[in-house]
């Protein structure tokens, strides 16, 4: 005699429509459908919403929660159901929307170490008239910039390199004056990438912090 037991696993089980009420409302489910009687069924959805109700106590927050436990009931029993219930039935289809594609608004970035937000400044600028304060913001610009290129890519760039990228950045509708240079920059500046770690007491966030700072507020001043 083969005393072998057989295993039952969920994986090998139909998939549930609402897994928050497990298999066992499931198999109430099913014997609500296979009742002939159209009152005796009505009557047991009634006790199978109650019971729905204990499993998923949270659907009291919601609004209508009466209503969305009918529903629920409905798409438990596949919308195959003939029940008198006190809420309509609810359509197959309305639950069946296809999630809305969101559209990409924003092109690619052009170079990724500078950012979004530089391509923005750089159309910003090209608005500007030409003059001197066209050319202090193309100046601050490249400043910024280069401290950008400089956290991502080496130790060194020269002020040619910045000035082709806000030209090349802006489809040439910028040509940096002749002449612009930077300010140079002190031998003990340094520009860090921003960490990835989180300490939970703020210490060394808070002091790291405080090092772009004197590094940002000492390019300013020179």
């Amino acid at each position: 005699m083969d005393n072998t037991a057989i295993l039952d696993y969920n994986t090998e089980r139909e998939k549930l429509a609402m897994p928050e009420y497990g298999r066992n409302v499931l198999k109430m489910v099913e014997d609500l459908k296979a009742m002939p009687d159209k009152a005796k069924r009505s009557e047991q959805a009634r006790a199978v919403i109650k019971t729905m109700e204990i499993l998923n106590p949270q659907v009291h927050s919601q609004e209508n929660w009466e209503h969305k436990l009918w529903d629920h009931l409905y798409m438990i029993a596949g919308f195959d159901l003939d029940i008198d219930s006190p809420y309509p039935a609810p359509v197959k289809e309305e639950f069946d929307t296809k999630p809305v594609t969101i559209p990409m608004k924003d092109m690619k970035i052009k170079a990724m170490h500078y950012g979004r937000n530089i391509e923005k400044i750089i159309n910003l600028i090209c608005e500007q008239p030409e003059g001197e304060t066209k050319t202090e913001l193309i100046r601050n610009l490249a400043g910024y910039m280069r401290q950008q290129y400089l956290i991502w890519n080496k130790d060194s760039v020269a002020d040619e390199t910045i000035f082709a990228d806000i030209e090349k950045l802006s489809d040439y509708r910028i040509r940096v004056p002749e002449g612009l240079s930077l300010r140079k920059l002190s031998g003990d500046a340094s520009f860090n990438r921003p960490s990835m770690s989180i300490n939970v007491g703020g210490g060394s966030q808070g002091g790291s912090k405080n090092r772009s700072r004197r590094n940002w507020n000492k390019g300013r001043k020179r």
